[in-house]
């Protein structure tokens, strides 16, 4: 049965683990074959190369966007990779080809780039088109690196391996995403072959242009869509859970096990991604599964995420949230029975490029939540021009997420729940089809509220 699979950074790191657990684990060498991997950079290089994804830390890109010299920085990212390459030695990496293969992909991209430090400071283009293309360059360095990695150490085992590097360093074709992909797997026979995928691929429409950091899911979608497997599968370092367990403790959540894409959704609107929205559209769509196994526990099947699974029995299948909110609250004497309110305020939002993730309204005031990182004082300032009063609350939002969890009580349970873990609700909601119910908390409540709601859901 042909797979298209995604192994994570973190993963990736664990290059032994991942051949063991993942390409060889219970599988006899004639099935070896008809699989399809799609790789991330090693954990951390993609910080290096562009920000840290969690603290912002600059990376070589930020050097570059503020016209400093970034060759030194791009040579600690050598000096990085190059240790990478080292660990890898005793599984089988051809060291030499390793290392020669990362110093002369970091020359390119050295000349790509200075030739785009050169046009930017040029002043005569549109600055956030040098910048968009100096992410992508950047951005494709630590996939390519992955890729050869693991294909080189695969063909040294005497497994028929291809490597299909969508970075495109070396073709100037002006292909889209989808014509790079197709024409890269044309040709080839899956059932006798491994293809080892990188998750960056070079397009006309620039992947980081609307996908950021989540392109090698996008990536990893568009070749599953491509080549229809019945399943499409991501490894990742920890188990799509029942509630965080670096918050509730791991004896205290369990795998989710089975769920639907609209509860992908619901996890990726509070920054909990299974998947990365934009890539798990089109796998809906096509109505290809999707499983989210453990890298380090490959025996367990694992969370099954389909287009039609609704759970048989009533029951909250996750519990999670975010502390990163702000809540923004707009109070105006003559909103009552004015219309158009609400259609101001959003069009305000739009303005700045800003989605909300909860709103809640009452005759005199609008409170809308947004992520704490979109802010800015000027977006307050051309909202007091409008209403009267602007008040800016740092909070948290904490929400019961199931396929099938309508039933009666338990709104008042999980208020009940929080009321007596001494938690004050800000604000509270959900919508009819009662798939996610979310709290609004005060933002230091927040790891207190997970625990409150799991010990008892």
């Amino acid at each position: 049965m042909l797979t298209v699979e995604k192994i994570g950074g973190t993963s990736m790191s664990a290059l032994q683990d991942v051949i063991n657990n993942i390409i060889f684990y219970q599988t006899p060498q004639k099935d070896i074959y008809n699989r399809v991997f799609v790789v991330s950079a090693f954990a951390g290089v993609t910080d290096m190369l562009l920000e840290n994804k969690k603290t912002g830390s600059p990376g070589v890109y930020h050097r570059l966007a503020k016209h400093q010299d970034f060759n030194k920085s791009l040579k600690s990212v050598i000096t990085k990779l190059k240790a990478i390459n080292r660990d890898y030695a005793n599984l089988g990496l051809d060291l030499v080809a390793a290392d020669q293969f990362i110093e002369e992909h970091i020359k390119k991209a050295r000349k790509f780039l200075s030739n785009l430090a050169n046009i930017l400071a040029s002043g005569y283009v549109r600055k956030e088109n040098i910048l968009q293309a100096a992410r992508e360059i950047l951005a494709s360095i630590g996939e390519s690196h992955s890729a050869f990695i693991l294909t080189n150490i695969l063909l040294n085992k005497g497994i028929r391996t291809r490597l299909i590097d969508l970075s495109g360093f070396d073709d100037h074709r002006s292909f889209t995403i989808d014509q790079r992909i197709r024409q890269a797997f044309k040709g080839i026979d899956l059932k006798d072959n491994i293809c080892i995928v990188t998750g960056y691929a070079k397009g006309t429409e620039g992947i980081m242009r609307e996908f950021d950091r989540g392109y090698s899911e996008v990536t990893f979608s568009k070749i599953a869509t491509l080549l229809k497997p019945k399943e499409a599968i991501i490894h990742k370092e920890y188990h799509l859970s029942t509630a965080d367990p670096a918050i509730v403790g791991i004896e205290n959540c369990q795998p989710v096990g089975f769920t639907n894409y609209d509860i992908t959704d619901q996890l990726a609107d509070v920054g909990m991604e299974a998947i990365h929205p934009k890539a798990s559209k089109p796998l809906e769509i096509n109505g290809i599964n999707l499983r989210i196994k453990n890298t380090f526990q490959p025996s367990h099947p694992g969370t099954l995420i389909t287009r039609e699974f609704i759970c048989e029995q009533k029951r909250v299948e996750v519990i999670t949230g975010t502390d990163k909110l702000l809540m923004i609250d707009i109070y105006d004497p003559l909103m009552v029975g004015a219309v158009g309110s609400d259609l101001k305020i959003m069009q305000i939002f739009c303005q700045h490029h800003i989605s909300y993730t909860f709103k809640t309204t009452s005759a005199n005031s609008i409170s809308v939540v947004i992520w704490e990182r979109d802010f800015s004082r000027k977006l307050i300032s051309d909202l007091e021009n409008d209403f009267e009063k602007i008040t800016v609350d740092k909070v948290a939002l904490v929400c019961l997420l199931g396929t099938n969890m309508d039933q009666p009580g338990l709104l008042a349970k999980s208020a009940l729940l929080l009321t007596n873990g001494g938690i004050n609700i800000k604000s509270a909601g959900f919508t009819i089809r009662k798939v996610n119910i979310q709290f609004i908390v005060a933002r230091e409540d927040f790891k207190k509220a997970i625990v409150a709601l799991n010990s008892k859901m």
